[in-house]
């Protein structure tokens, strides 16, 4: 996590290092809390990160640089500790938001196929993993192969590519619907969409507070965020 403290440096700047591009303070290396430095693929991100780092003012303020903030989790915690991380972004599978579904009243449940069934016959068609949809909230049993194919589809990204989709995973709810994100079949408005259904429809009936819209505005702000950094990460 980055700490907040005064600004300490006066000019933030990406610079080519072994394995790619660096963000350096005044000449010195950016490091993670682990004590890592940055190696990032992409001149554009590192062009981000080091945009991040110079728009800070006399405090750096932590909120203010996600993107800096998922690749020091890519390079701390998804690096170190892979496995562990694929497994949890994979447990999502068993228990997808998407495959859960309203049994009445009909206009939540129409709006459930219309915004969740593309996602869950995508998943089907380009990911290989055809997933079971019930009603209510006990736990359906999804087949192996799917399972299977939506663990390799986590694994064939780069510890960077993970940092981003777990952190799209945990906002969201649901693993299907962040992987739709990272592969460009949805956008981070229509993922917001796709993961607040529920709570959007609720709130449509019985009205809106602001503790409600603050969580609201924060969750699609994460989403965004996870959304450009891959975008930049591949560019």
């Amino acid at each position: 996590m980055i700490q907040a403290t005064k600004r300490f440096y006066k000019r933030a700047e990406p610079a080519e290092v072994e394995g790619g591009y660096g963000i350096f303070l005044d000449g010195r290396p950016v490091k993670t809390p682990g004590r890592q430095e940055l190696a990032l693929p992409s001149r554009l991100l590192a062009d981000a990160l080091a945009a991040e780092w110079d728009s800070q003012e006399e405090q750096l303020e932590p909120e203010a640089m996600p993107l800096t903030a998922l690749a020091f989790t890519a390079r701390d915690i998804v690096a170190p500790k892979r496995p562990e991380v694929v497994d949890e972004i994979v447990a999502y599978s068993e228990t997808d938001l998407i495959c859960y579904r309203a049994s009445y009243p009909d206009s939540l449940v129409r709006r459930q196929q219309e915004v969740w069934q593309p996602l869950v016959d995508w998943a089907g068609s380009s990911l290989g993993a055809p997933l079971e949809v019930t009603t209510g909230i006990q736990v359906v049993e999804q087949p192996s192969d799917s399972r299977q194919n939506l663990r390799r589809a986590v694994e064939a990204y780069d510890d960077l590519a993970l940092s981003s989709l777990s952190s799209a995973v945990r906002i969201s709810g649901s693993l299907v619907i962040a992987l739709a994100l990272c592969e460009g079949q949805v956008t981070a408005e229509e993922a917001f969409a796709a993961a607040e259904l529920d709570e959007t429809y609720e709130m449509e009936q019985w009205g809106w507070d602001r503790e409600a819209q603050e969580r609201r505005d924060y969750l699609q702000s994460e989403l965004q965020n996870a959304a450009r950094f891959l975008e930049l990460l591949k560019s």
